[in-house]
Parts: C-alpha cells; sequence; structure tokens
C-alpha cells in the first residue's frame, strides 16, 4: 500500500544506481538512512524508489506508511506524527511509545521518516525501542545527518553527475516554462553545462534556476551564476560547497523575484504544512501586500518553483526554501507578527469549525480542520507564551475534533498544558476543562472524566451557565453509561434537559445530551422509547446534514434492532453508521460499527461473514489501542455473535475468516461492508 506516499510529479532522472542500492537495503537491512546535502534529492528519491519496487518486493515490506517529522519544529510532536502515518489512533492514556509499538508488534510494516535532520537524537530514541519490540518493522529515514544506530545502513547521496544527469534535470524543467528550448543550439548546451557545473549538480540549485528562464536567456544565467561564483567561497566559508551551491541557488532565486514575491517568501515560512491560498491572504497580507497581491505574488513564486502546489490544489514551501524565507523574516524584523498573524488566523478557524458543527458542513469542517493540524499545533505552541487566554480558548475549541478524528492524545497534551494559564470562571475554560474531561474519557481514564465532570457540574451551576449545565451532562452521562450505570446517566441528562432550551438542535451540547438520554433508555431496557426518540433525532440531523451525531443515531438504532430480533434492519443502520464515522475520521466509532455489522450478519445465519467483520473489528479496536470497548450491552451482543457464528459456521471456518480479516486492510473492509459488498473470501 503507497496510498501515503509521495507520488513523482515530473520525470525522475538519474540515480539507478542509487535506486537499486536502496532496493537491495531495503530487503536485506531494517534501518536504512539515505543522507546528503539539503536539495540533493533524499525525498525524490525515497518516494521515487517506493513507487517503483515490483509487487513482490512491494508486498515482502508490507504496508508502506510515510510520516513527515520535517514539518515538525521540535521532538514533541513525533511520536504522534509516526503513530498518525502508521494508522494508530491513539486512545490510550499509557506511555504513547509502548502503545505504538504494541501495534506495530506484529505488522509487516515500511515506516519511512522523511527529513529527520533537525530531529536526530529524538528519532534515534523512538527507532531504537520499535526496531527492538517490532520484529516485522522496517524502516527507512531520510536526514542530512545519521543516527548512528548500531542497526543502521547508511546510503549517501550526492549531487547529480555534471557531465550527464545534471544537464538532463535541468532542461528537462526548463523545457517545461520555456518549450522553445526543445530545439537547441550548440552555446545553449554549452551554457546549460556550464550552469550544471556552477551549481554543483544539486538538484534543487538546478530546479531553482531552470524556472528562471522563463525570464532569462540561458547566456544571461550562466553571467549571473559567474559574476556570484566568488561568493561560494567567501560566505561562510565553514560550510560545505554543495550547501553553498544551493544558498547561492536560493539567493539568486530571490533576488529574481519581484519585491513582493521576495516578501510573501519570507511571510509564507510562518506556515509550518500545507496551505490554502485564502490561508496565505489572511495571514500574509498587510503593509506594502494587499490581499489582491497575495494571489499575484503565489502565483509569481509557484512559477519559480520557490512554492509546490500539491495535486489537491494546496500549497507548501520545501524544508530548505522554507528555511531561506524565515532568515529573511528574522531580517526583515516581522518574525513575531507573523506568528501573531498565524495564530488569529488559526483561532479565526477553529471558531468557525465550532460555530459550524451543528451545520451542513459539519463533515467540511472535520477535513479543515485535519488538513490544518500541524499549523493548529504551532499556532497553540505559540499562544501559550504570548496570549495564554487565547491559547485555552483555541485548545477548548479544537479539543473535540481532535479528539474524535484521532489526534486524542495530542487534544488532552494541549489542554493540560493551557488549562492552568487560563484565569478561573471564563467561558474559554469552561470548554476547555470540558474538552479536557472529553479526552480523558475517550482514552478510558474513567476516574479522571468523572472528576472533571462534577467539576464542570459545580462550575456551571455556580456561574448559572445552562449551556454549561447540559455540556457537564453529557460528560457525567457517558462515563456513567460506560460504567454499566444507565439510571445515573439516564438521571443527569434528563435534569439537565429539563432547564435547556425545548429544541434538541438548539445547541451542540444541547443535542449530545439528548443522545445520553437515547443510550441510557436502551441500557434500562426501553427500547421502543429509545427507538422513537434515537428516529427523531435522526431525522433532525439529516433535514441538517449533521454527521456526527447521526452516526450514533444509527448506532442505537442498530442495536435496538439487533436487541429486537430485527437484523436486516440492524445491518442498515450499522452500515449508515460505518459510512459516518468513517467520513469523519472517527477510527473508534468505526470499530463500533464494525462490532455491530458482525452482530448483524451473525444474526442472519452468515458466519463466515461475521467471523471476517470481527476480525477486521478486531484489527480496528488495537487501531486505537483498546481491546473492545463500550457499553455493557455491546458487549453481550459480541458474545452473542461469536456462538452464533461458531455454530453456522463451525470452528474451522470461523477461525480462518477471523484471520483474514485481522490481516486484511482495515480501511478496505470498512468501505466493502458500508457498500454491502463484503464477502466472506477478502
Amino acid at each position: 500500500m503507497l496510498g501515503s506516499v509521495p507520488e513523482p510529479e515530473d520525470l525522475f532522472v538519474g540515480r539507478a544506481a542509487e535506486r537499486d542500492r536502496l532496493i537491495r537495503a531495503l530487503t536485506a537491512h531494517r534501518l536504512i538512512t539515505l543522507t546528503g546535502v539539503g536539495g540533493v534529492g533524499k525525498t525524490r528519491l525515497a518516494s521515487h524508489t517506493l513507487w517503483s519496487l515490483s509487487g513482490a518486493e512491494a508486498e515482502a515490506l508490507g504496508e508502506t506508511c510515510w510520516a513527515d517529522p520535517g514539518a515538525l519544529p521540535d521532538e514533541r510532536r513525533l511520536i504522534e506524527t509516526v503513530a498518525d502515518a502508521v494508522g494508530f489512533a491513539d486512545h490510550t492514556h499509557g506511555r504513547p511509545t509502548e502503545a505504538l509499538c504494541g501495534w506495530l508488534s506484529d505488522r509487516r510494516t515500511l515506516l519511512v521518516l522523511d527529513s529527520c535532520e533537525h530531529l536526530v537524537a529524538a528519532c534515534r530514541e523512538l527507532l531504537g525501542e520499535l526496531l527492538t519490540a517490532c520484529p516485522h518493522l522496517t524502516v527507512l529515514v531520510t536526514s542530512r545527518q545519521r543516527l548512528d544506530l548500531p542497526v543502521e545502513t547508511v546510503i549517501e547521496i550526492g549531487p547529480l553527475p555534471q557531465d550527464g544527469d545534471a544537464t538532463a534535470l535541468f532542461i528537462d524543467r526548463a523545457v517545461a516554462v520555456a518549450p522553445a528550448l526543445r530545439m537547441r543550439t550548440a552555446q545553449q548546451d554549452e551554457d546549460a553545462d556550464e550552469i550544471c557545473r556552477l551549481l554543483d549538480g544539486v538538484p534543487l540549485a538546478l530546479e531553482l534556476a531552470a524556472a528562471q528562464v522563463m525570464h532569462h536567456t540561458l547566456k544571461e544565467l550562466r553571467s549571473r551564476l559567474h559574476a556570484q561564483e566568488p561568493t561560494l567561497t567567501a560566505v561562510r566559508p565553514v560550510w560545505p560547497r554543495r550547501h553553498r551551491s544551493l544558498r547561492t541557488a536560493m539567493g539568486w532565486s530571490h533576488e529574481l523575484c519581484d519585491p513582493l514575491e521576495r516578501l510573501l517568501w519570507a511571510r509564507l515560512s510562518v506556515f509550518r504544512d500545507a496551505f490554502d491560498e485564502d490561508s496565505a491572504r489572511s495571514v500574509c497580507s498587510g503593509g506594502p501586500m494587499s490581499v489582491e497581491a497575495v494571489g499575484t505574488a503565489l502565483r509569481g513564486l509557484t512559477a519559480k518553483s520557490v512554492v509546490s502546489r500539491r495535486p489537491e490544489g494546496r500549497f507548501r514551501l520545501l524544508g530548505s526554501v522554507r528555511d531561506y524565507g524565515w532568515m529573511w523574516l528574522g531580517e526583515l524584523g516581522q518574525r513575531e507578527t507573523l506568528r501573531n498573524r498565524h495564530a488569529a488566523h488559526f483561532l479565526a478557524l477553529a471558531r468557525s469549525a465550532d460555530a459550524g458543527w451543528l451545520g451542513r458542513d459539519q463533515a467540511a469542517w472535520y477535513r479543515t480542520i485535519d488538513e490544518a493540524h500541524t499549523d493548529l499545533c504551532a499556532a497553540l505552541d505559540h499562544l501559550v507564551g504570548a496570549e495564554p487566554r487565547r491559547a485555552v480558548e483555541l485548545a477548548g475549541l479544537v479539543g473535540f475534533f481532535w479528539s474524535c478524528c484521532g489526534h486524542l492524545r495530542e487534544a488532552r497534551a494541549y489542554l493540560t498544558r493551557a488549562l492552568p494559564l487560563a484565569p478561573s470562571h471564563t467561558p474559554e475554560r469552561a470548554r476547555a476543562q470540558w474538552a479536557l474531561g472529553v479526552a480523558a474519557l475517550l482514552q478510558g481514564d474513567h476516574r479522571t472524566a468523572k472528576d472533571i465532570g462534577r467539576r464542570c457540574a459545580r462550575d456551571a451551576a455556580r456561574s448559572d451557565d445552562a449551556e454549561g449545565r447540559v455540556a457537564a451532562a453529557y460528560l457525567l452521562g457517558i462515563t456513567h453509561l460506560l460504567a454499566g450505570q444507565a439510571e445515573e446517566a439516564h438521571t443527569v441528562a434528563v435534569d439537565a434537559l429539563r432547564q435547556a432550551p425545548a429544541s434538541p438542535f438548539a445547541s451542540p451540547s444541547v443535542l449530545r445530551c439528548h443522545l445520553v438520554e437515547v443510550f441510557a433508555l436502551t441500557g434500562l431496557g426501553r427500547l421502543t422509547e429509545a427507538a422513537r426518540k434515537a428516529a427523531s433525532l435522526r431525522a433532525g440531523c439529516v433535514a441538517r446534514d449533521e454527521r456526527w451525531t447521526r452516526a450514533y443515531t444509527d448506532y442505537q438504532l442498530a442495536l435496538i434492532a439487533l436487541l429486537q430480533g430485527e437484523p436486516d434492519q440492524a445491518t442498515e443502520h450499522a452500515r449508515a453508521m460505518l459510512a459516518g464515522k468513517r467520513g469523519l475520521g472517527d477510527s473508534f466509532g468505526v470499530a463500533l460499527g464494525m462490532d455491530l455489522l458482525a452482530a448483524a450478519a451473525a444474526a442472519q445465519g452468515r458466519g463466515e461473514t461475521a467471523a471476517l467483520l470481527s476480525g477486521a473489528g478486531e484489527s480496528c479496536w488495537r487501531s486505537v489501542g483498546h481491546t473492545q470497548r463500550g457499553m455493557p450491552e455491546l458487549r453481550e451482543l459480541r458474545e452473542t455473535c461469536w456462538r452464533t457464528a461458531r455454530a453456522t459456521a463451525g470452528d474451522a471456518v470461523f477461525d480462518r475468516a477471523f484471520q483474514r480479516g485481522m490481516e486484511a486492510e482495515p480501511g478496505v473492509v470498512v468501505a466493502l461492508a458500508v457498500e454491502g459488498r463484503l464477502s466472506s473470501g477478502v
């Protein structure tokens, strides 16, 4: 599986020997580090090699997972970044490395860590543990510096040979912006060769230079480089020659940009990951840079290969290019200003996402928050020191999104870090405290969640905060339900709703509290009442295109249908729940849905399919770091499912199908299950 590996978008030139050596190393060693100077093409070689593997070679390495530590400012989020890459939505609250090792311990996986030179010590420590605990794990690292681990095999990547591959790369990129160069003169070939010599064959330097031929002839570029050649040895003499070549090429490219493009280059360096044009306009406009000028300058930087554009339309600066822009931003004295604007933009984004949670764009907001994850973390890191109250607000706003879509551990960490900074009795503190309780609850830390829920209820009563009361009731109600205390959960929810607006859709907290009431009614065995209320809530969610609550009403309707002996109806609701939770990236919800679908298949007499679904469901549960969880009534259904499926299919067939489900790619099984196309042969 290469879904997370960047697919090469243009011609890959040369490197045949390095590629073959890397392929041999991947089959013979467990830790391979590609080293070389910045801009030499380590990332591109890694991605090209992985895309060129034969089917047998790729299968032997297992699932390929690509992580980008280069977007991280320090080591604090390294483990979470790796966990995201390998599909581990960690819902545990113990030591994170142990949980990650548990997920990878018996999985055949190739993990790629791209651009690790600023995190060498942290990567060395993490990979030392992973490689010891996970015998089927292979790791490929790209870094300007080796890790110095005993099991490490180092492959050093040098510049392209200047008598062939370097010129071929330069000409290919130049022709892309100046097609007339397909018909070159002998003089132009000589100019191209000399440009490649002066730039030492460093690929990124060549690409930056090639982008300039839309404005300058090869002869002009050659002359300009000749004029600057003395600076290669005069500036920062401690740098290796190849580093100086790249820096000179970036400086040259920088000088050939117009003033607003240079200013935008510097300002864009505040983004840690990919960004869209609206974000660039919001963060980078100001002073001489109008909002309209941002778009024009962004297109100019993209044409000059300073900014890369991804297939989905978002933009990104390569690490070396971002570092150069950050240096210039410091020279301009604008770093703090841009950090403030960046944080303000992402706080505004979080406010909009929170305001839109109950509306038609809910699923889109989940995707937006997920795409902005790295920059939201950067904004939080800045606000903690610069504006603590806003840090608390931002952590509280994104905490629920993160808890529901794979960033649970980071949600708790940031909320724990921010809360002590908040003044008492503020709406921002109340929201963050509640979000921390939800995070603790989903990690299985029920005692902490209950304590926080009670604190939220006391604070809401003291401040006469109606919204806070129903939010606290949701947290306490779910805590009671997971402990098998349906009566207590029902009491908490009903008491809070007596003082709430009549409409369940008055606010997200009111809606979630109504959902607790449905869960409690089911737990109390009041199934007809629970089904009626769940169906009513679901209809309201459908009318508003709300997805999160709708998926849980489908969960309840599927559970109730199973308890009432209606497996066909349960199947339809379970599929709908899976579709909703998959769309939101909610791994915990997907795991719950797989259990229900397996139980429905068993009740329909499809024992082998039930076993397959159960195996895939077990894999989904492992992907959140827990064994199967849920309300007590669901645990009873699981036991009934397994007994019935074994009786129908026979122990041998059940065990084989269960193992197939465990070994299958969970995303594939879930997709087939949602579409109703799952067969026992998957």
